[in-house]
C-alpha cells in the first residue's frame, strides 16, 4: 500500500526526518503518534508529495510518489492540519471544484460529490457559506474533499485540534467509518484520540519510527510489571507477611490510606500478572479486610513517554525559521 524507504529529510543542519522506513498495508487505521517537533507532519508532507525528500522514496500502490506523482496521488485523500477549504465558496462549490481540480469526470463527478456530502454528514449545509459553518463542519467539509477520487488511503493531520469535545466524538465516529473502505492514517499527539479509533500505532520520536504495532501489544511489551493499589485494615507486619508469600509479588510499599486506620498499598507484580485473586484468598484467610483494590498496567502514554523520553513538546523551526512538526 505505502512503502516509504530510509526516508530524509533535512533544513540546512536540522533534521526533521531522519532514515524513516515504514509500511503501511491495506485495511486498518493506523495512529502516527509523536511530540510536538517530532516529524509527523514532515512525513506526512513528503508521503503525499507536498514536500520534497533528502534522500529516500515513497511508493503508493507501487507508484514512486517523485517519479510518478500523478499515478501515486491518485490514490491518495489527504486533509492537511490547517483544512484547504474556500470561505467564500459553499460546501457543494467547493467539492465541485476539487473534484474537477482532481479529474473527476462523467457520471462519477455528482455521485462522488454526493457521497462525500452524505459520509461526511455535511448535505444539510452544502448551500451555505463555508465561512459561517462551524469549525467542525468546515473539518468535515476538509474532509470531504479528500474523499474525492476514490483514493484508497486518506491521510488526516490533526484532524480533531481545535474541535469541542462533542465535535471531537464526531470526528472520530467518522474516521471510524471512513477505516470501513479506506486505509486511514490519523496523525494526532492526543492519545486517547488514537487509542479510541485506530488499529496500528506508529511512533516517532526526533524524526526516527521508534515503534509500530497495535495498542494492546505495545502495552503488554512495555508493561514490565503491573501493580495492584490495596487499601487494607492491618499492621505493616502482617500486610507484609501475608502478601509476600503470594507467588509473583515483587515488591510492596505503603502510603497513607484514604480511610482513617487503614493501610495503603501498592503491590508490584513481576513478571506481569493479575494477582488479585490470590491477594483477595490470601487477606480472607488471615482477615485481613480489604476496602479497596484496583489494577494498573501500562497505559499507551507510559508507552509514549518510555519511547519519545518524554520530548520536549515545544515546536523545532527549521533553518529558514519555519516550524517542523
Amino acid at each position: 500500500m505505502i512503502e516509504i524507504d530510509h526516508v530524509t529529510k533535512r533544513y540546512g543542519s536540522h533534521t526533521a526526518v531522519s532514515d524513516l522506513t515504514l509500511t503501511v498495508e491495506p485495511g486498518s487505521i493506523y495512529g502516527f503518534l509523536g511530540p510536538n517537533g517530532a516529524g509527523k507532519s514532515t512525513t506526512m508532507n513528503i508521503m503525499t508529495g507536498c514536500l520534497s525528500a533528502t534522500e529516500g522514496t515513497v511508493r503508493i500502490e507501487g507508484h514512486d510518489i517523485f517519479e510518478e506523482p500523478n499515478e501515486a496521488k491518485s490514490h491518495i485523500g489527504y486533509l492537511p492540519e490547517q483544512p484547504p477549504v474556500y470561505p467564500d465558496m459553499t460546501p457543494r462549490e467547493y467539492l465541485s471544484f476539487v473534484a474537477r481540480a482532481k479529474g473527476v469526470r462523467g457520471e462519477s463527478f455528482s455521485s462522488q460529490i454526493e457521497n462525500a456530502l452524505a459520509v461526511t454528514q455535511t448535505t444539510d449545509v452544502q448551500h451555505r457559506l463555508i465561512k459561517n459553518l462551524s469549525k467542525g463542519y468546515r473539518q468535515r467539509v476538509g474532509i470531504a474533499q479528500a474523499l474525492l477520487g476514490n483514493p484508497s488511503v486518506v491521510i488526516l493531520d490533526e484532524p480533531t485540534v481545535g474541535l469541542d469535545p462533542i465535535q471531537i466524538i464526531e470526528i472520530r465516529d467518522l474516521i471510524k467509518t471512513l477505516g470501513k473502505s479506506h486505509t486511514v492514517i490519523l496523525s494526532s499527539h492526543i492519545l486517547s484520540e488514537v487509542r479510541a479509533v485506530c488499529d496500528q500505532i506508529m511512533i516517532i520520536s526526533k524524526g526516527k519510527l521508534v515503534a509500530s504495532d497495535t495498542p494492546d501489544h505495545l502495552e503488554k511489551l512495555f508493561a514490565g510489571s503491573m501493580s495492584l493499589e490495596l487499601t487494607l485494615r492491618g499492621s505493616q507486619d502482617d500486610i507484609r507477611r501475608v502478601l509476600g508469600q503470594i507467588p509473583g509479588v515483587g515488591s510492596l510499599s505503603f502510603h497513607s490510606g484514604e480511610v482513617d486506620g487503614a493501610q495503603g498499598v501498592t503491590l508490584e507484580t513481576t513478571p506481569p500478572a493479575d494477582l488479585s485473586e490470590a491477594v483477595f484468598a490470601a487477606c480472607a484467610r488471615e482477615n485481613l479486610p480489604i476496602l479497596r483494590m484496583g489494577m494498573q498496567k501500562a497505559s499507551l502514554e507510559d508507552v509514549f513517554l518510555e519511547l519519545t523520553g518524554g520530548a520536549d513538546s515545544t515546536t523545532q523551526e527549521n533553518a529558514e525559521g519555519r516550524p517542523v512538526a
